[in-house]
């Protein structure tokens, strides 16, 4: 699933190439991809005529800034977009298409077909629906270590569970955690509340770090991500200890392992990262 480098990259790319434009008419080829309005037709309806001012991201969510409306997508395990000439074939598993005024089309292409769209009132997309719940942006400059270490306080919960939850912080995934914690030296299973002042400051600032470091190289093509160009991201080739099992670590040379917490598939130094 794309994680917040990935869905920032497809902002930046987006942002590029279709603000500005003008939406003619929607086509909606899988319904069930719009979850609000639950009427297909007034979708439609209501995002003819508005133009699109700002692409935003909001934890792993992709936000349109129309006229009146702020459409929010949600790629899931292997959504896409993509800007084509209208005249251009369309691909299988196409979704939604948006027709612009100027004969040019954004289209959004899912394979597995778990994407969302929702469509909410310019105002109102914070209060309600996917928005409401979500907790603080890591890349923003109010995520400091004191935020953090408020955030974990008293915590007995997992300290890799705990950064998955996306009402405490937004946009970490199975990758870029496992990256944090090793890049700070703490093992996954460690209580939260346990983490000490200095700990804490050190899982800080590998989380800005890595985020930071990701998002520059256009995030991880550990599957089939690419961005809204349809360009791969390379920060795989930097990965220090996700999908290296029985690799040497960078390190201190002892071999990577691989475990299960929290129900994800793990990867630790377990020199690097004693328990």
């Amino acid at each position: 699933m794309p994680e917040l480098p990935e869905v920032e990259t497809v902002v930046r790319t987006l942002s590029g190439l279709v603000v500005g434009k003008q939406i003619e008419r929607v086509s909606v080829l899988l319904p069930r991809i719009i979850r609000t309005p639950d009427d297909i037709e007034e979708f439609k309806s209501q995002l003819a005529g508005q133009a699109i001012h700002a692409i935003k991201r909001r934890a792993k969510f992709i936000q349109f800034i129309l006229d009146r409306d702020v459409l929010i997508s949600h790629l899931r395990m292997e959504g896409r977009y993509g800007l084509y000439q209208a005249d251009e074939p369309v691909e299988k598993h196409t979704h939604v298409v948006f027709h612009f005024t100027d004969g040019t089309e954004l289209r959004y292409r899912d394979v597995r077909q778990f994407g969302t769209m929702d469509l909410y009132p310019l105002g109102v997309e914070t209060t309600t629906g996917p928005l409401a719940k979500l907790g603080v942006e890591p890349l923003d400059e109010s995520f400091t270590p004191e935020v953090l270490r408020k955030l974990l306080k008293d915590r007995p919960t997992k300290i890799k569970p705990l950064l998955l939850n996306q009402e405490c912080i937004v946009g970490l995934g199975n990758i870029y955690v496992d990256e944090s914690l090793f890049l700070a030296g703490i093992h996954p299973e460690r209580p939260a509340g346990k983490l000490t002042k200095k700990q804490v400051a050190a899982l800080h600032a590998s989380i800005v770090a890595t985020l930071s470091e990701a998002v520059d190289q256009g995030g991880s093509s550990i599957k089939s991500y690419v961005n809204g160009q349809g360009e791969m991201g390379m920060f795989q080739q930097s990965l220090k200890v996700y999908g290296r099992k029985n690799e040497p670590c960078v390190n201190c040379g002892a071999e990577i392992v691989r475990f299960v917490v929290g129900g994800r598939g793990t990867h630790i130094c377990p020199v690097c990262q004693k328990k």
